[in-house]
């Protein structure tokens, strides 16, 4: 059996000690529960990292097959075009067309697996500088909408830039292409440091609010957690293209910041994203700061 021991001293009124109080407590049930907890977390702990190895080889190892099937069937097209019947016609542009989509679909599941298994240190990093460098990449995008990005003050952070950058352009990228229709999308992004009494949270972390706030088409609020997970979509391909993965990542980039995100929606008014992510990354958490 396992015994806890507590010894306190008992002491007079004359401040002298007479003897000491033992009180003896069996522990031996919840350290058997304990060893289980523990066991069971490291049997999940590898189990995921299987599956995320899992993940990262089979995307990996289907670019190569993938990318003959597309490359050939776009020779086949430019040479047979005049010979083609229209159906046949037809056939080559759904296989070429159902190609790309399983491009975008495997590198989608290469960006969520890479999120840990190829993740960089935490720096720190200015928001600003990279939420600039963002709308440069988006910069075609943006033209093509006529959307306006407006930018408030951005703190500097410890995070994985990259990663960051990820974020940003998946939110940014998710707004302007949900935008109403004739309408230009406004995007407003703006931030604050909280305290962790500000937000009811224990210990004594600094916390970086980001909301980012759209006028798109917006979505019915019981979707605001399943948004999140992979592969969901609430329009069709037809509708709005993508794979369903792009929040997917979004929410496991902020969970490996140790942070958290959330979404509030009303149809035909908009959507805001939230996301928290701590100034400064605890030491302890198996990630390396520089």
């Amino acid at each position: 059996r396992i015994v806890e021991v507590v010894k306190t001293p008992v002491i007079e009124e004359d401040g002298t000690v007479s003897g000491i109080l033992g009180i003896f407590t069996d522990i031996t049930e919840r350290k058997i529960a304990e060893a289980k907890l523990r066991a069971f977390t490291t049997k999940l702990e590898k189990s995921n990292r299987e599956l995320q190895d899992f993940a990262y080889i089979a995307s990996h190892d289907l670019q190569e097959p993938l990318r003959k099937i597309v490359v050939f069937g776009e020779r086949l097209r430019n040479r047979c075009i005049d010979k083609l019947t229209d159906d046949e016609k037809f056939y080559l542009d759904r296989m070429h067309e159902a190609g790309r989509r399983m491009q975008t679909l495997i590198n989608d599941l290469l960006t969520f697996s890479r999120v840990t298994t190829q993740a960089h240190p935490f720096v720190p990093i200015n928001l600003k500088n990279v939420i600039r460098e963002v709308l440069i990449d988006l910069e075609m995008r943006i033209e093509q909408t006529k959307g306006k990005i407006e930018v408030g003050d951005m703190p500097v952070i410890e995070a994985d830039q990259l990663q960051i950058r990820q974020l940003f352009q998946n939110l940014i990228g998710n707004s302007l292409k949900f935008h109403k229709l004739d309408v230009p999308p406004v995007i407003n992004i703006t931030s604050r440091i909280l305290s962790s009494a500000q937000l009811n949270k224990p210990g004594d972390t600094e916390w970086c609010e980001i909301i980012v706030k759209d006028n798109g088409i917006g979505f019915d609020p019981k979707y605001a957690e399943r948004v999140f997970q992979m592969f969901f979509r609430l329009h069709n391909r037809t509708t709005y293209e993508g794979t369903g993965m792009g929040l997917a990542i979004c929410k496991k980039i902020v969970e490996r910041h140790n942070g958290e995100i959330s979404a509030e929606s009303t149809p035909g008014v908009g959507t805001t994203f939230r996301i928290l992510l701590p100034v400064k990354q605890e030491r302890d958490e198996g990630e390396n700061t520089q």
